[in-house]
């Protein structure tokens, strides 16, 4: 291959339309062919930026200081309303931490979601919203799910709806060890009933997903039904998975699930985001992992490929995805949703609130304004507690670079 040196023209500034044979191309250079598009982010359809609004209803209260919502599910349009199930905690004291689980008990909790039910909301524009009390409850003192219901997910089938969510028994367990049960109704204002046992098993011992089976997202894909889930083995040590996606498929709400031989489909990722695009499968992987913050696709919803690089990606995303259960290889895409957010920058034992997230994510919108790359923030965004340098990591630091080795110039 020519290294460039030579009397070869200089590569033109506009992109030609298809990748050059005639000429040496750096790696870079041949990456905007082979794994991005030659129209960069503004001609890529997996690629968007992400505008937040605060909401009413199910938004910051600060009057309810040790109330938490967190973790919206799919929102969904019945008739002329959205509908829209997550997580509420509503405990007389705050959380303790993980640090501190020996001292919590039936009014104390550990963790965020620790002490929690599915709640549901409604809203007849998307931002202003009503809570409309708690769809299921924990289950009765001694009971499968009694401590804990976390992370809901709906699905629509067969003229009914279905809650996954993850389910906690007893005291909460270390590293959130769980599986995942299920509830449904006639009506998406219930009454629910819940299943009371697991339709998705952790793995077993060593296994990637031996832990944690985490955030349930149905969708009908190729005539069946589709639950994606976040796993993570119980040893959380240096070179075991921290978190990955797996997908578990069944012809049944209930089960029986079969997990993909696949699996792990996605090797990053928390509360992954998944839509029909197209015959495939897009996902948003945040958080976690080597390819977090990444759109991806799978043309067949296991293969999943990298196709865009995003900043600040909503967490827990919910969308608004009116196609998610059509299963016609036509997948149209998402254009907002909702999401959650910690005030003080995160950690598990501080509470959460349910804001709105905008993108241009969908076959049929245009939305310039959110092809930008050149995306800019504030102080408040740079000094936040999660970003900004700890005064125990600056002693640190400080001591390091104080060192005999460091190298000196000028003197």
């Amino acid at each position: 291959m020519k290294t460039g040196t030579g009397p070869q023209s200089a590569f033109p500034g506009r992109l030609p339309g298809k990748m050059p044979t005639d000429r040496p191309l750096s790696a870079a250079t041949q990456r905007l062919y082979e794994m991005w598009t030659a129209d960069q982010d503004i001609g890529n359809p997996f690629y968007t930026t992400f505008r937040y609004s605060r909401i009413s209803g199910i938004g910051k209260d600060e009057s309810e200081l040790s109330v938490s919502r967190r973790d919206p599910s799919k929102v969904l349009k019945i008739g002329d309303s959205y509908y829209v199930w997550y997580t509420r905690r509503r405990t007389r004291y705050n959380p303790l931490g993980r640090n501190q689980i020996d001292g919590a008990n039936d009014e104390t909790p550990v963790v965020d979601w620790d002490l929690a039910d599915i709640c549901y909301a409604t809203s007849k524009n998307g931002f202003d919203w009503r809570e409309q009390g708690v769809a299921v409850p924990r289950a009765p003192k001694g009971s499968y799910g009694d401590r804990s219901l976390s992370t809901p997910d709906i699905l629509v089938y067969g003229g009914r709806y279905y809650l996954y969510y993850q389910t906690f028994t007893t005291m909460w367990r270390p590293n959130d060890c769980v599986n995942v049960s299920m509830a449904w109704a006639d009506s998406p204002d219930g009454p629910w009933k819940r299943l009371d046992r697991p339709v998705i098993e952790q793995g077993g011992p060593g296994e990637w997903d031996s832990c944690a089976i985490h955030d349930p997202y149905p969708l009908i894909y190729q005539g069946k039904i589709w639950v994606y889930y976040k796993g993570a083995p119980a040893d959380k040590s240096r070179g075991n998975l921290l978190r990955a996606q797996g997908v578990a498929i069944a012809e049944d709400p209930e089960g029986p699930y079969v997990k993909s031989e696949l699996n792990p489909v996605s090797n990053s990722g928390h509360e992954t985001m998944l839509w029909p695009w197209e015959g495939g499968i897009a996902s948003l992987l945040i958080l976690d992992g080597p390819e977090k913050n990444t759109v991806q696709y799978a043309s067949d919803g296991l293969n999943f490929e990298p196709k865009a690089l995003v900043t600040m990606p909503p967490v827990a995303p919910g969308p608004f995805c009116p196609d998610a259960f059509a299963d016609n290889g036509d997948g149209r895409g998402v254009t907002w949703g909702l999401c959650h957010i910690n005030p003080l920058g995160g950690g598990p034992d501080q509470g959460c609130y349910i804001i709105r997230f905008d993108c241009d994510l969908s076959r049929d919108s245009h939305r310039p304004e959110f092809k930008g790359s050149n995306v800019r923030y504030s102080e408040d965004t740079w000094f936040q507690r999660a970003t900004e340098l700890p005064a125990a990591w600056k002693e640190r630091i400080l001591r390091e670079q104080s060192g005999a080795d460091a190298p000196t110039f000028g003197t």
